[in-house]
């Protein structure tokens, strides 16, 4: 794909989607698309999410990129049917956030899961001989039980990567660390409820939020025009026709399996299953 601007870039909003699960070909798009938004000198951005979370650290580069573009383009995001968990993440990078009334939105957390095979495997008589250079090396393992070492390693870990969630939603929200704590406990709730508690800035639908950001930068709210920017795809992408949605799911999804397949299992998401 080509990047198309017209030239009047600073009379326009710039428009970055973000669906689906957040993963690393997710952010790489996403980062590609914050750079030209950057370069072409967009007064505004239009942050559409709808997605259900993602991987910690793909979550964390996107909010950082956006707390560094807040510097001189104002953003404003648009929550769309779920913005939840690593989508909360990502919105906090926006200066002003709009959710409808019922968009599902919360799920606050770091999740990282294992499956535990090994009754299943000794029932049709398969064992793994597993070599390893140190105790926690195959963490997670799904052939056998996790220990209690394991599970303290873990729990650090997602404790850890939990408080940097919190903290982040407190200063980008001016809240207290201990008052997010108390709706941050993995629970889901609305765009409405979302309002009550702090996370959201307004009410509305993505055309309202787009509206906001014009009057931020000074454009007539009713004729400024949005440009959606995408980061360019391989020429072979490019031939076939039909594949943005599915195949950027499907993409997200490949990512997350082989990252899993690689790790033993242990990936650490802010989800919503």
């Amino acid at each position: 794909m080509i990047w198309f601007f017209k030239r009047k870039s600073k009379k326009q909003i710039a428009r970055i989607e973000i669906t689906g699960a957040i993963a690393a070909s997710t952010s790489k798009q996403v980062l590609e698309a914050l750079e030209m938004v950057e370069e072409k000198k967009f007064p505004a951005l239009l942050l559409r999410i709808d997605s259900p979370g993602g991987t910690v650290g793909d979550c964390q580069e996107i909010y950082s990129a956006l707390m560094r573009l807040r510097e001189k383009v104002k953003i404003v995001a648009s929550f769309g049917n779920i913005s939840a968990s690593g989508g909360v993440y990502v919105g906090m990078g926006a200066e002003y956030i709009v959710a409808n009334p019922g968009t599902i939105t919360g799920s606050i957390g770091v999740i990282v899961r294992g499956n535990n095979l090994e009754r299943l495997l000794e029932k049709i008589g398969v064992q793994f001989q597993t070599i390893k250079s140190g105790p926690y090396k195959d963490i997670l393992a799904f052939d056998r039980e996790i220990t209690s070492a394991e599970q303290d390693i873990l729990q650090q870990l997602i404790d850890i990567s939990y408080q940097q969630f919190v903290e982040t939603i407190a200063s980008c929200r001016q809240l207290a660390v201990e008052t997010v704590k108390n709706f941050a406990d993995g629970r889901i709730f609305t765009g409405q409820q979302a309002l009550e508690l702090g996370i959201v800035d307004r009410l509305g639908t993505e055309a309202d939020a787009r509206r906001w950001a014009a009057e931020l930068v000074g454009l007539d709210p009713l004729k400024t025009e949005c440009n959606t920017i995408e980061a360019p795809k391989p020429f072979w992408s490019r031939l076939i026709s039909g594949e943005s949605k599915v195949k950027s799911e499907l993409s997200a999804a490949i990512d997350w399996v082989e990252w899993e397949m690689s790790t033993n299992g242990l990936a650490l998401w802010l989800y919503r299953p």
